[in-house]
């Protein structure tokens, strides 16, 4: 799920990719922020980076 908010993915687009429901998604990137002590997507998407996670460098609806 941290590769597709790297990707600059919204949190419909990913329950539409995952097949989940908006809310889990939003449930689930808020806890990938709690526990990697970050304070919003935008981070995350700089540390998943960083970690090689993805190679777009342009974000997606």
């Amino acid at each position: 799920m941290l590769r597709l908010v790297a990707d600059g993915h919204n949190n419909r687009k990913i329950a539409e990719t995952l097949f989940l429901s908006t809310k889990t998604v939003a449930n689930h990137v808020s806890n990938i922020l709690n526990k990697l002590h970050l304070g919003d997507r935008a981070e995350a998407i700089v540390q998943a980076r960083q970690a090689g996670l993805t190679d777009s460098d342009t974000p997606h609806s």
